[in-house]
């Protein structure tokens, strides 16, 4: 049973895409599955890809993020490298669930020509978590994320969309587009509980500033 009284009716908790709908269960991070059949996911990071086709002259080279801040939320949090689970799913931090967030590292870094997505929580049975306030962020806004070659990939917020589990937008989410862009996906709308857990997704579109 879940100690933390947080609002669930607005609040995320975890981000879980089954292949094009994304659905909230449990206390973990959450699997995204159908990635193979999924566009923009060709691979960057850990895996060899041609960042060049289409790419822009304002994006960076690869190099892993280390931490992601969103100074209009007040969050800075660890990034940590997430792969795919034994299901094909995308695998879960396996260290500090609530401050933590996962980047899809057979995807773009973030910074890279296409799309980087990260993924994080918005609560644990007993505390708030890194995305919690995510649906509080506005357009205009930057997200800011460190990376091991000592730059800062800074992103400005596009929108702020909230989606029904029914109808996840993964064309939109991975756009291989050769424009450098981030995602952050949780989930929001209300607790339904069950292997549904929220009945929708916050899904953050923000490009390279």
């Amino acid at each position: 049973m879940r100690a933390y009284s947080g609002p669930r009716s607005v609040l995320p908790l975890v981000a879980i895409l089954i292949l094009i709908g994304l659905y909230c269960t449990g206390f973990g991070l959450g699997q995204i599955f159908g990635l193979p059949s999924l566009p923009g996911l060709s691979g960057s990071g850990d895996s060899q890809r041609d960042s060049a086709a289409g790419g822009s002259t304002e994006a960076l080279s690869a190099s892993i993020p280390t931490r992601i801040s969103i100074p209009a939320l007040g969050v800075r949090a660890k990034v940590i490298k997430v792969g795919r689970a034994a299901d094909g799913s995308i695998a879960t931090p396996a260290s500090d669930p609530a401050k933590a967030t996962g980047w899809y590292r057979l995807g773009p870094t973030p910074g890279e020509p296409g799309t980087a997505v990260i993924v994080g929580h918005v609560d644990t049975d007993s505390q708030p978590a890194v995305f919690h306030r995510l649906s509080e962020l506005r357009k205009g806004k930057l997200i800011k994320v460190d990376r091991e070659d000592h730059r800062v990939a800074t992103f400005t917020v596009e929108s702020v969309e909230t989606f029904p589990k029914t109808s996840f937008p993964a064309g939109r989410v991975f756009d291989p587009t050769g424009r450098a862009r981030l995602v952050l996906v949780t989930c929001g709308g209300t607790w339904v509980g069950g292997r549904i857990g929220y009945s929708d997704n916050v899904i953050v579109f923000a490009t390279l500033a």
